[in-house]
């Protein structure tokens, strides 16, 4: 489905967010058009049979046609109006809630008793899936779909609550009535709740001893069983990845991700918009963690991909979300090699495109100057996520917003970083052009005194340090050094030279030469 962030969602698409707006539009919740019926009817009908690929068909295609033909500015017809087409059957009547108000907040802007009521199905579904028992199987988009929109629903909750300035009192009324809805540790614990239920962490493990075939079935149960648990428990935690994202706790962020092997293909990636989530919020940590490398790595890989896949998903409805979260991995991308310069790390595919979006900026980053500290802040506030406060608002007057101080202390703490490496660009400099410098002469060169210096020597290995997930230390530097007796002695990583991608290239040029030439009609 289309995930909207917050200023891309379509501001009350013609319809303000009060009860009024459906008489306005003519919105009757009790009508339901025949295309409508038949569809809820066959979907019905389709996960009793457990038919995967008829409901992918239905969910992915049938659901965003009606939509886009008879609610492009009103909602689905309620609930209510289709559970007799159903037999009332209550696990359903969740799916079926869990879609419409999907649709709700991709089309419209929901009203805060919307939002709760959200929250509420939401509850209600996953305690029958914790705690019922689900026999059903369930294509792995809408499974992650659900997770996203879960998480994204959350995050947009917080952000509407921290808008405090214009709320009406009985806004504020049913914000203090209502104030477990959305709360942290409510969606933190379903998250964490699926992934222990589901006993995914020991499936995975299981897996790589060869006892299980989760990731070779993509989730799916072949033997009449449910995957619905397991597949929602996987995808929990890259749920709980984003979350902790959002709050600025990037290392229990990754910690929950350590069961995914992510540098090998798996049921992450099996739908693209879980794949992009994940390398996307991944990158983004190991970049805060000053794990330069790791997220060059992951974010090389993944713009690849989506530089030579993108094509096949232009009629997918997350199709504009693809292309921008590209742009925002381009714009991570080149963050990180302003900071951690190992272009030999990036495909020559990749670096050619980021050239040309970013070429001139990343040269003028590596000044480091005020016009270079703009810069670092333009691209982290277009390509980082949006952060969350996610504690309750103080409900006395003065009523004040808050919905930027979470976003304006994660820009603080990154361009203090940023501000940190701005000696290190002279170190590097020097030490590049140089196998070994005496102490005394870099200092000359550097107009600093030794002992300066060797602080400046000592944060340089700091900063270009970083702890991985297994605690190990482990080097982002393009150029090493150590000092024997008050001289330094550089080591540079000297890149492998890759002569592969050169001769595809010149193969690829050489086979449309010689189709335009076979084109060509010799008198």
């Amino acid at each position: 489905m289309t995930n909207y962030e917050y200023e891309d969602a379509p501001a009350t698409s013609g319809a303000p967010p009060s009860s009024q707006s459906n008489e306005v539009l003519g919105y009757d919740p009790n009508f339901v058009p025949d295309s409508v019926k038949s569809f809820v009817v066959h979907l019905y009908r389709h996960i009793r049979e457990k038919n995967v690929y008829e409901i992918h068909q239905m969910y992915e295609t049938s659901f965003q046609t009606l939509s886009e033909r008879l609610f492009k500015d009103t909602p689905w017809p309620s609930v209510d109006a289709v559970a007799h087409f159903v037999d009332n059957d209550h696990v359903f009547c969740l799916l079926y809630r869990e879609m419409w108000f999907r649709h709700l907040y991709a089309r419209l802007s929901p009203t805060l008793k919307q939002r709760i009521d959200s929250w509420d199905n939401y509850c209600s579904l996953f305690q029958v899936v914790l705690h019922g028992v689900v026999n059903m199987q369930l294509p792995n988009q809408w499974l992650w779909d659900m997770v996203d929109e879960f998480v994204y629903q959350f995050q947009s909750f917080c952000q509407y609550r921290a808008k405090m300035k214009n709320k009406t009192e009985q806004e504020i009324a049913l914000l203090r009535q209502y104030d477990q809805a959305w709360n942290v540790y409510g969606v933190l614990n379903y998250l964490q709740a699926l992934v222990e239920k589901s006993m995914i962490i020991q499936i995975l493990e299981q897996e790589k001893e060869g006892l299980e075939q989760f990731t070779a079935t993509d989730g799916y149960d072949y033997n009449g069983g449910s995957n619905v648990l397991k597949v929602l428990g996987y995808f929990s935690m890259v749920g709980l990845l984003r979350v902790h994202c959002l709050l600025g706790d990037y290392h229990t962020g990754l910690k929950c991700l350590l069961p995914i092997d992510i540098t090998q293909q798996g049921v992450y990636t099996s739908v693209i918009g879980s794949h992009i989530t994940t390398i996307y919020h991944y990158g983004f940590a190991s970049l805060m963690l000053r794990r330069y490398v790791e997220a060059i790595r992951e974010f090389n890989k993944i713009l690849l991909y989506i530089y030579k896949t993108k094509q096949y998903h232009q009629k997918s409805p997350q199709y504009e979300q693809i292309l921008k979260k590209n742009e925002q991995m381009y714009a991570l991308l080149a963050i990180c090699l302003s900071l951690c310069p190992q272009v030999n790390l990036v495909e020559e595919t990749v670096n050619s495109q980021l050239r040309e979006k970013y070429g001139e900026k990343m040269i003028r980053m590596q000044r480091y100057d005020d016009e270079a500290f703009a810069i670092y802040d333009e691209l982290f506030s277009y390509a980082c996520p949006k952060f969350i406060t996610p504690s309750a608002p103080s409900f006395e007057e003065p009523l004040v917003n808050y919905n930027q101080d979470a976003y304006r202390l994660q820009l603080k703490l990154f361009l203090y970083e940023v501000r940190q490496q701005q000696l290190l660009s002279g170190v590097r400099t020097f030490l590049k052009v140089y196998s070994t410098i005496s102490l005394v002469k870099l200092a000359n060169y550097m107009e600093v005194d030794e002992p300066t210096l060797r602080t400046i020597l000592m944060t340089y290995k700091h900063k270009t340090h970083a702890v991985d997930v297994d605690g190990k230390i482990v080097s982002n530097a393009d150029v090493d050094f150590y000092i024997d007796d008050d001289m330094i002695h550089v080591v540079e990583s000297k890149p492998a030279k890759r002569y592969g991608d050169f001769f595809l290239r010149q193969i690829v040029k050489l086979e449309g030469v010689i189709n335009d030439l076979d084109r060509i009609k010799l008198d």
